[in-house]
């Protein structure tokens, strides 16, 4: 296990030297978060009352992840009842496993961000089943494009600047695409307009699901999400048992305090997904399969959450929302952005790390972390990282061995 450990540090080292020496990932971050910050406080001068929303939803992520096993079975219930499939995955392998025989291979697949795909290398599984895979968001098809993982929860290609981002499209595209911001999304949204329309399988993660509806919630400013979900014929959603929550008046609650932290007043799209494509327009018949998807499956995914929901302190990552604002306060990620951890990033980034992946690659997460307290200020569910920080050093000091590796 030292060996394990002693590997993960040495690569941890080496993602953030490089990340330092790297100039234009300090003239990414730099901008973004400027821009953030002022962006979130227009926000929340113009809607305040979503400070006390925030706390409001603290307890029902509190509630939710108490009760994951009920709500987890009423939401499957509920998505059967919707003509939806689902489907509870315990491991990534089982995850992996249930849409590769899902998909099947040599088909054309459209995806929406996901954390929770990214965590299992979905994309790349379903690659190597022989698809052609497509990231559709645009930070996440720039990442793909250029070999990488994302450097941010919800905002993946933030390392790259406007610069890079046209020399990359213009090689890959075929035609130059100057450095203008607008018309690199423009480029972005022509290379891929064909894509939606040939795609065999749409693929999504989702922010929130409703328990008592069955109910996804996926929230998005691109559109690309919209025409995942809502234009192939096969549409899967993979979501971690976190997601879940009691109702769809709740459910609308933290999707409102998720978009305000997230720099937006109001997002482009709120989709709201609760089964395959239906009508009742012919003598008020409800018949499956109209101008939408044929088939929606829903994998709900364990893989280390019901562990982590044990933990008194741990517990507490399985609040977060995603909003990703606790990353532009971080002054560790602000210097090497997403070098700082694994999949998920920064100080209580540890906790997810140690779940999902192993103990060791979180170790060098755990130590770090300043446990300045900055993240803690600026999340609206205030997960304290400092807490987290401290108990997975208490855990590594000890060679704790509950996450299935052996005592140092």
């Amino acid at each position: 296990m030292s060996e394990i450990i002693g590997k993960a540090y040495r690569e941890n080292y080496e993602g953030l030297m490089g990340a330092l020496r790297n100039e234009r990932i300090m003239i990414a971050l730099e901008r973004a978060r400027a821009a953030y910050r002022q962006n979130l406080s227009k926000t929340l001068a113009k809607y305040p009352h979503t400070i006390a929303l925030a706390d409001e939803v603290r307890k029902i992520k509190e509630h939710s992840v108490d009760n994951w096993e009920g709500l987890l079975k009423e939401a499957m219930d509920n998505v059967v009842e919707n003509k939806g499939q689902a489907y509870f995955a315990r491991t990534a392998d089982e995850a992996r496993r249930i849409v590769g025989e899902i998909v099947g291979s040599k088909k054309v697949l459209v995806k929406a961000k996901s954390m929770t795909c990214e965590e299992i290398d979905l994309r790349q599984h379903l690659q190597e089943l022989g698809n052609e895979v497509w990231e559709t968001d645009l930070g996440e098809l720039i990442v793909q494009l250029r070999g990488e993982g994302p450097m941010h929860i919800l905002s993946p290609a933030v390392h790259v600047p406007k610069e890079d981002v046209a020399v990359l499209f213009s090689k890959v595209m075929g035609k130059e695409v100057p450095p203008d911001i607008a018309l690199e999304v423009a480029a972005a949204r022509e290379f891929l307009r064909q894509r939606y329309v040939e795609a065999d399988v749409g693929i999504s993660g989702a922010n929130i699901v409703s328990a008592d509806t069955g109910s996804l919630f996926v929230i998005e400013n691109e559109g690309n999400a919209r025409l995942v979900t809502g234009l192939p014929p096969v549409h899967i959603a993979v979501v971690g048992i976190e997601k879940l929550v009691a109702t769809l008046a709740e459910s609308f609650k933290v999707a409102e305090v998720t978009w305000r932290y997230a720099q937006y007043a109001v997002p482009s799209y709120l989709n709201v997904i609760s089964g395959p494509s239906k009508t009742g327009d012919i003598e008020k018949t409800t018949t499956y399969g109209a101008h939408g998807p044929k088939e929606m499956h829903v994998v709900f995914m364990d893989n280390g959450r019901s562990e982590m929901a044990k933990d008194p302190v741990l517990r507490q990552a399985l609040y977060c929302l995603r909003c990703g604002g606790c990353m532009y306060e971080c002054p560790v990620f602000a210097l090497v952005g997403g070098k700082f951890g694994y999949k998920y990033f920064i100080g209580y980034g540890a906790a997810w790390t140690a779940h999902v992946a192993s103990l060791a690659r979180a170790a060098p997460v755990a130590y770090t972390c300043l446990r300045c307290g900055r993240c803690v200020e600026r999340c609206p569910v205030k997960i304290d990282t400092g807490s987290i920080i401290a108990h997975m050093r208490g855990l590594l000091v000890e060679g704790y061995d509950r996450f299935g590796e052996p005592k140092l």
